[in-house]
């Protein structure tokens, strides 16, 4: 019998090849979508990974700063290094903007400010040197597009890429360019210099503030507004040895901050951040499953129908029920199989052009061909059925 689905299957190899690469293209499809997912969920991973950080301190009562905005004043690092248990503490920010390339296009990015040599660095570049200089100099992920030597904006001032590294992303998947904590803050946090000026003015009207019987006030007030002392988070090292959770309980208790392990940052980012993303993942997968076993289902009906009376033949020979259910069944077997192959190479192929990361794991190309199938397995029994139901008279009808 399986000569038999073999002679039936060449016989309308055309409509059968056509087919197959159809549902294989769906099914391709359907293992990009898995990809994306399981890359939005290594993206989160990879923050977390090139972070460096046992430990991330934040504004009390946020989540932040990979998921909600948080600000806490620069000089909490000098406690926070004081704590027992904490080998390393640094500041660092993130933002997301549009950073302008030599070229003239925008590309968006996380900038992240960070102390040199601190947690928070990259770990590793593909060309050029780590951050020397205090000012203006700026570390791009390969992403970006940015080059040695290309001068990029970001806000007021202009940085030199001196230089380039790889899979540093932030949890959404954009590139990330490192520049110093200060640049970063004056970035992030300072208006600018026509809200400056506007301002300056506002303070000088105000007779609260411009007092003519307390000289320096209005300067004073004005220099507060000029410079910031604000950062996102405070990334800690813990001592060899040390549990992060039993260094960060005295920091929650005596700082009046919230802090987190990396176990707690993961769940914010895998199961919080992008749980929606999954469920919606989630459903197109479902739907994706649907549509595949209906082709399949429409595929195999038409072509049993297109041979009821050899099948009748086969029933009035003395053919048995559960031959004739096998060679349906397997040449739905073999439409999921060249689906799957044909599905599992185009995902293969056009992964690497999208524009957030796609990573296709052995383990989902399993449980695709599996899952595949099984749809065309039971796909495959409304046309047994109809198989089944055929009265050998019809041979000779």
């Amino acid at each position: 019998m399986i000569s038999l689905a073999g002679r039936d299957i060449a016989h309308s190899a055309g409509k059968f090849a056509l087919t197959g690469l159809g549902l294989g293209l769906l099914i391709g499809v359907t293992l990009t979508m898995a990809g994306v997912y399981r890359g939005m969920v290594d993206d989160a991973h990879a923050l977390l990974n090139n972070s460096n950080a046992d430990l991330w301190v934040v504004q009390k009562d946020t989540q932040g700063p990979y998921a909600e905005a948080s600000s806490i004043k620069d000089d909490a690092v000098r406690s926070v290094r004081g704590m027992p248990g904490v080998a390393r503490a640094s500041n660092v920010t993130y933002f997301t903007m549009q950073v302008q390339s030599p070229s003239g296009n925008d590309v968006r990015a996380m900038v992240v400010g960070i102390d040199e040599g601190q947690p928070g660095q990259p770990g590793y570049l593909l060309a050029g040197r780590q951050m020397t200089r205090g000012h203006y100099e700026a570390v791009a992920d390969v992403k970006t597009g940015f080059s040695l030597g290309d001068r990029i904006q970001i806000r007021r001032h202009t940085f030199t890429v001196v230089g380039v590294t790889q899979r540093m992303v932030s949890s959404g998947g954009d590139p990330m360019v490192f520049v110093g904590i200060k640049d970063a803050q004056e970035a992030q946090f300072l208006k600018d210099n026509d809200a400056i000026l506007n301002d300056r003015a506002r303070n000088a009207s105000n007779p609260a503030i411009n007092r003519p019987g307390v000289p320096g006030l209005l300067e004073a007030v004005q220099a507060s507004q000029s410079t910031s002392h604000n950062v996102n988070a405070v990334l800690v090292q813990v001592n060899q040895g040390a549990e992060p959770e039993e260094v960060a309980v005295p920091i929650r208790r005596w700082k009046h901050l919230e802090v987190y392990t990396r176990a707690g940052m993961e769940e914010i980012l895998v199961a919080k951040l992008i749980a929606t993303s999954a469920k919606q993942i989630g459903m197109f997968l479902v739907i994706l499953a649907i549509v595949s076993a209906a082709i399949v289902a429409f595929i195999i009906y038409t072509m049993t129908m297109g041979k009821i009376r050899e099948i009748a033949v086969l029933k009035l020979i003395g053919t048995r029920n559960i031959t004739i259910a096998n060679m349906i069944l397997q040449q739905a077997m073999g439409l999921g199989l060249i689906g799957f192959l044909v599905g599992k190479i185009a995902a293969t192929l056009w992964a690497p052009v999208f524009p957030k990361f796609v990573l296709l794991l052995n383990q989902d190309a399993v449980a695709g061909l599996l899952i595949t199938m099984g749809i065309c397995a039971l796909a495959s029994t409304l046309a047994i059925r109809i198989a089944l139901k055929v009265d050998p008279g019809e041979a000779i009808g």
